[in-house]
C-alpha cells in the first residue's frame, strides 16, 4: 500500500483549463503515482504579484509508491511543469502551470528550498479551499482543520465560485 499525497495545481497563463487537464493526465500516467481524485477548480486572485490574471487552482490526491520519497515526487511534478510548458518567470508571477507538493503522508521534510508540509499552504485560501474538499480533517500547525482554515481564509482572500474543468 502506498502513501497519500496532496498536490496543489494552479495556472493563469494560456489556456488555464487545458493546462490543468494536461497536468492531471501526466500525473495519472507518471510512474509510481496513482491518481485518486481531484477537488473542484476555483478561480482565485493572485498573491504576491497582483498585477496579473486570476488563477485557476485545485488540489489533487494521489497515492505514491512506498519507495517514492517526497523529493522524488517533487522531481515528477517539476518534469510535468516543464512538459506542460511552464516558463521561468519572477517569483509569484504568471505561470502556465504550477504544481506544489503540499502533503506526503505523515512525512516532514525540510531540505533547502523544499519543505513538506508546504510551509505557506495554511495561509492560502487557494490551497485550503480545494484541500478541504478532499481532506477536511487534515490539521494545520495550530490544530485547526483544513475545513476550518478554508472557511476563515475564504472570507479574507479572493476565492471565487468553482469553475468546470
Amino acid at each position: 500500500m502506498g502513501r497519500r499525497a496532496f498536490l496543489g495545481l494552479g495556472a493563469n497563463v494560456g489556456d488555464r483549463e487545458e493546462n490543468l487537464r494536461d497536468a492531471i493526465a501526466r500525473l495519472s500516467a507518471a510512474e509510481g503515482v496513482n491518481f485518486l481524485r481531484q477537488s473542484r477548480v476555483y478561480e482565485t486572485e493572485p498573491m504576491g504579484v497582483v498585477d496579473q490574471p486570476r488563477f485557476l487552482n485545485m488540489v489533487v490526491e494521489v497515492e505514491i509508491a512506498d519507495e517514492m520519497a517526497a523529493r522524488d515526487l517533487l522531481a515528477v511534478v517539476k518534469q510535468i511543469e516543464e512538459d506542460v510548458g511552464r516558463t521561468k518567470r519572477e517569483r509569484w508571477g504568471p505561470r502556465e502551470i504550477d504544481i506544489d507538493v503540499l502533503l506526503v503522508g505523515e512525512e516532514r521534510v525540510k531540505e533547502g528550498d523544499f519543505e513538506v508540509p508546504h510551509p505557506r499552504m495554511w495561509e492560502r485560501a487557494f490551497v485550503m479551499a480545494p484541500l478541504a474538499e478532499l481532506a477536511p480533517e487534515v490539521k494545520g500547525p495550530t490544530g485547526e482543520t483544513a475545513d476550518e482554515i478554508a472557511e476563515r481564509l475564504r472570507e479574507e482572500q479572493g476565492v471565487h465560485a468553482p469553475v468546470q474543468l
